[in-house]
């Protein structure tokens, strides 16, 4: 069975937007190349497919933009490379080596991980909350930043029930964030 792991930048006071100023530096980026490595497939909803497609996925001129960081790439590469699984009820198809997720949430999920495999990516907002709902989620990284947004979407705001996590793995990095890494007590 494939883990699935949910990995994402929050702020001290638990924002997750994705502009709240947590933007990877290039220390950073090589954790984030890391843990998109260590998945077989990147497991999405709409919104977040979006604007994932919308920054990393090669352009049509196979060309990199310019906007791209040298050390950007490796992560632009694995991900553009990546199968993804999209959740969405508005899209009628997807592109970008993705499939669409039907049927029953939970139902989808479970063969997912069944397929085997080293490990789905889960990233987003509102989808990891359903997952965590439904006690889908093998393993959480949280990345720390020293900031408080002050607004913005919160981590995993409206969980049904507590989640009793252990942690597994702690690394600091030099900008101050702290990756944290957890699973649920079972």
């Amino acid at each position: 069975m494939r883990p699935l792991r949910y990995a994402i930048n929050v702020t001290l006071d638990g924002c997750v937007h994705h502009e709240a100023g947590v933007a990877p530096d290039e220390e950073l980026m090589g954790f984030w190349t890391a843990e998109m490595q260590r998945a077989d497939a990147v497991l999405y909803g709409r919104t977040t497919y979006e604007m994932m497609q919308g920054a990393w996925r090669r352009p049509a001129s196979g060309q990199w933009p310019d906007w791209m960081d040298e050390w950007e790439i490796p992560f632009a590469e694995a991900l553009d490379r990546m199968p993804k699984h999209v959740v969405s009820n508005t899209l009628e198809s997807v592109d970008w080596n993705a499939e669409l997720v039907t049927g029953s949430l939970s139902d989808a999920v479970r063969r997912l991980k069944d397929q085997p495999g080293e490990g789905l990516s889960v990233g987003g907002v509102t989808l990891p909350l359903a997952l965590a709902d439904l006690g889908l989620i093998d393993e959480y990284t949280f990345v720390v930043h020293p900031l408080v947004a002050g607004h913005g979407p919160r981590l995993l705001d409206g969980l049904n029930e507590p989640l009793e996590l252990d942690v597994v793995d702690r690394r600091e990095f030099g900008s101050g964030a702290v990756a944290v890494t957890y699973r649920p007590r079972r």
